[in-house]
């Protein structure tokens, strides 16, 4: 009951005219940033990262919730219009609804997104507040050792969830733990590879990291198009709709069925909970499991509203669900809540399994603002501007992009008020650039930078209580468990999918 409480006084506190414009802000920077071809909601995200320091913490969240839902649902816009989707979760929906633009039913396809990213992101909104208070009494049966091989996990999944690159996911991986060594030991008060300068004491700080390696990184790969705008503008004249157009045919919402929609959630919802698994993949499983259980699998791939409505509930949902690890272990779902959890990180807040007991009322405005930002704000939004954000990708490449890097270089001096740390955004960002060239994961290291410090701590806090021994991670039955559940993932993710392309 008191939990049913807090969560009403967190859509009072949403509804607060003070909260309530950061709900819309964040929405519409979201949308923004998902429909143009080259940004996500993971670089806006990044970019308010340094406004965190002078945002309340209860603003900041719910921007930063309203970015990631907006962003995942309005890369749809694009993909659907002129067949480039503006966030790789949207590459499915671009398979289906960009023949049905070419048929003219380009508004519905839009439309039919639309319901099922508002119908997806619900769900998940309201998975979330039911199962996250049962993840962190979970949490709390978790032990010492059981915690490393949790992250050891995590990290086991990221890497393996590279299709084609896991050596490469591995690389990465390791650098950014390598790069979360610097500084002070997480054990012992002495320094570490700081080759004798102060400023790397305090180690190596999130922000020039998020901001290079997802921002300045950007910049770089974006600089190698000549391209004087996103999308030539005779390609945007070619598309465009009405209003009254985006609301789907009832015949056809219910030839989807309710259980397409809930099953597809739940999959998404699922997917997110993963961690590194991300919008593309829930997208991908629950297009794949809605085209192998239609009754007319022939149309899929020629403009099947089914698929748009599998691939867009699964991304949205997943949404929610990556908050589940972030939140009750410290393990963020995906690269985007990774940036979230740096925001929490920064205002002196440490995710756990006590996490939401002890800040349920700070983190309630937030799941209310994934259930409003769902349910209201993507049917009203791309009812009263669809025809316009159409348009955002035609702004010229040359205003956009260096606009962002005055933004981003700006943004982490005031948060820092250090040269340094500018200095690293940079290295980082060419670094990440040149990873990015040679088919690096970017991601990977973020997330490696994020869970290595938790991984060497309790690594080594198992090890000291076993005096030196490593059995004490297969005779703990809870990271027994973990390890288990790393074999069984790595089986089926990467021994097994190679045989069954052999006898394909």
């Amino acid at each position: 009951m008191d939990y049913l409480i807090e969560l009403s006084k967190g859509l009072a506190v949403l509804m607060q005219p003070d909260i309530l414009p950061y709900l819309i802000g964040g929405y519409l920077i979201g949308t923004f940033f998902g429909a143009v071809p080259g940004l996500t909601s993971m670089l806006a995200i990044a970019l308010l990262l340094p406004l965190t320091y002078s945002l309340d913490i209860t603003a900041a969240l719910v921007a930063c919730a309203a970015i990631f839902m907006a962003g995942m649902c309005s890369g749809s816009i694009t993909a659907t219009t002129i067949n480039i989707p503006g966030a790789p979760a949207s590459m499915m929906t671009a398979i289906e609804g960009y023949p049905m633009q070419q048929r003219g039913e380009g508004a519905k396809a839009l439309g039919h997104a639309a319901l099922a990213s508002m119908i997806g992101g619900a769900l998940g909104a309201i998975m979330l507040m039911v199962m996250a208070p049962l993840a962190t009494e979970a949490a709390l049966l978790i032990r010492t050792p059981g915690k490393f091989s949790l992250i050891a996990f995590a990290l086991i999944v990221i890497v393996i969830s590279q299709r084609g690159a896991i050596s490469k996911g591995l690389v990465a991986t390791t650098l950014g733990v390598m790069v979360a060594t610097v500084g002070i030991d997480v054990m012992q008060p002495v320094t570490r590879f700081t080759f004798g300068t102060g400023v790397l004491m305090q180690g190596i700080d999130i922000m020039p990291l998020v901001i290079g390696a997802f921002a300045v990184s950007e910049l770089l790969v974006q600089s190698q198009n000549r391209a004087s705008r996103t999308v030539e503008v005779d390609a945007i004249k070619a598309s465009v709709i009405r209003r009254r157009d985006f609301i789907p045919p009832w015949s056809e919402v219910r030839e989807i069925g309710v259980y397409r929609y809930v099953k597809t959630a739940i999959i998404g919802y699922s997917v997110g909970v993963l961690p590194g698994a991300g919008g593309s993949m829930a997208a991908f499983v629950a297009y794949a499991e809605s085209m192998r259980s239609s009754r007319h699998p022939e149309k899929y791939g020629k403009g099947a509203v089914e698929g748009i409505a599998a691939a867009e509930g699964a991304n949205n949902a997943m949404c929610s669900g990556a908050f589940v690890p972030m939140l009750s272990f410290g393990i963020p779902g995906d690269p985007t809540t990774a940036i979230v959890l740096g925001v929490l990180v920064i205002n002196g807040l440490q995710p756990g399994p006590q996490f939401l007991d002890s800040q349920l009322a700070l983190v309630a405005p937030m799941f209310m603002a994934l259930l409003v930002a769902a349910l209201v704000m993507v049917p009203l939004t791309l009812y009263v501007l669809g025809p316009w954000f159409v348009r955002i990708v035609s702004i010229r490449r040359d205003v956009l992009y260096a606009s962002i890097a005055v933004i981003a270089l700006v943004g982490c001096y005031v948060a820092t008020y250090s040269i340094f740390q500018m200095g690293l955004a940079l290295v980082f960002g060419v670094l990440a650039f040149l990873l990015r060239r040679q088919g690096y994961p970017v991601a990977c290291l973020l997330l490696g930078f994020v869970l290595g410090p938790s991984l060497e701590e309790y690594c080594r806090r198992s090890l000291s209580l076993s005096d030196g021994n490593p059995l004490i991670f297969l005779t703990s039955p809870d990271s027994l468990f973990f390890l288990a559940l790393t074999g069984v993932f790595y089986y089926f993710m990467v021994v097994r999918k190679p045989e069954a392309r052999q006898h394909a």
